[in-house]
């Protein structure tokens, strides 16, 4: 199964569902599109749909659904790129935006836009994907 073998090190950490939905979802788009770049969006298109990640893992969201504004584009102009909240369920309430963020330990999260939020739990993010690789 090619997408068990490429699954990325932030899945490897993650449940099993989230690791079916990704390999599913990037085996699919194999088939359709080819090895590559295209596959693996696709596969994480599909994952932020249900999961949004968290530090260095992916955890199931309480409400199924694009997970920002670029997730939710679709055809041409979902092919045509933009910015992403990379995993991150930009969507969601502040209230669990800030309940992340204070598991995350951000500070200064108490005076943050929900914008701000989103920002700052992508920083925390990648912070502990780094730490989790190395």
């Amino acid at each position: 199964m090619p997408g068990k073998q490429e699954l990325p090190s932030t899945l490897e950490r993650s449940s099993a569902k989230a690791q079916r939905t990704w390999i599913k979802a990037h085996d699919a788009a194999v088939e359709e599109y080819g090895e590559g770049e295209r596959a693996h969006r696709t596969a994480f298109s599909a994952l932020k749909h249900s999961f949004e990640k968290v530090g260095d893992h992916w955890e199931a969201k309480d409400e199924k659904g694009p997970s920002d504004a670029q997730s939710a584009k679709t055809g041409k102009a979902a092919r045509q790129g933009g910015e992403t909240a990379e995993g991150v369920d930009a969507n969601a309430s502040k209230a669990h935006l800030m309940d992340l963020a204070k598991r995350l330990d951000v500070t200064g999260r108490s005076r943050m836009t929900k914008a701000e939020l989103v920002d700052a739990i992508k920083k925390a993010n990648r912070r502990e994907t780094r730490k989790s690789r190395g």
